[in-house]
């Protein structure tokens, strides 16, 4: 007797199920808590100048200015923001198993710290003097940086997580998140990867096990409501 199910092949693309799985309205969600802060993974060049880098993707042309908009919004409600690049020292000793998988050009080992493709987008809204900013070196916004540290002394427990890639990056510190404790939310106009399938595929588990993904809509109205 078979009690659980065989793997599913129906023939559906990567955004089709995510928009039957988003059209349920019987799935259950993490909501809101009471203060959150955005983290903001990799809106540096290397990943978002499709004119300038073959390493770069764009998913919706709004990206930037979505997670710019949501940014001051919660700055203005007091609320932390954080924004992460990943970048190595010239020798690479520091890039790990994931960071020397390749050698190339345009390999992550080669995102040098201080270079072009380290840069933050200018297109970023960044407030330097009130924004948090750490160079990563591991697909998680959380592994080994202070992250942790200050979303426990600004007491939050809701995390917004926007950038790219959707299914590296994004997906990491989504799931890292929830891990610690945090309501994790994905605003869906503001992640980014370079293939349909990819993105989608990858929302879609995010909805189903590790956050909640909403429209982006739905996380400026939640802060213009206590800015």
């Amino acid at each position: 007797m078979t009690v659980g199910s065989r793997m599913v092949s129906d023939g559906r693309t990567a955004k089709q199920i995510f928009d039957d799985v988003m059209a349920n309205p019987q799935r259950a969600r993490f909501g809101f808590g009471e203060k959150l802060a955005i983290v903001n993974v990799d809106f540096q060049n290397a990943y978002t100048r499709i004119d300038e880098f073959k390493t770069a993707y764009e998913t919706d042309p709004r990206q930037i200015d979505y997670a710019n908009q949501i940014s001051a919004l919660a700055r203005r409600a007091g609320m932390p923001v954080i924004w992460t690049h990943v970048a190595y020292m010239d020798s690479a000793a520091d890039a790990g198993v994931w960071g020397t998988r390749t050698d190339t050009p345009d390999s992550l080992q080669n995102i040098k710290i201080g270079s072009r493709r380290h840069d933050f987008d200018d297109r970023c809204a960044i407030d330097r003097g009130v924004d948090a900013i750490y160079t990563k070196r591991m697909p998680s916004a959380f592994f080994e940086t202070p992250l942790q540290s200050l979303l426990v002394w600004h007491r939050v427990d809701t995390v917004v997580v926007t950038g790219g890639s959707t299914s590296g990056c994004v997906r990491a510190t989504a799931v890292d998140s929830l891990s610690r404790g945090y309501r994790t939310i994905v605003p869906i106009e503001t992640c980014a990867d370079k293939h349909e399938s990819f993105h989608f595929a990858n929302l879609t588990d995010l909805q189903l096990k590790y956050a909640d993904v909403v429209a982006v809509q739905e996380v400026v109205d939640w802060l213009e409501a206590r800015a």
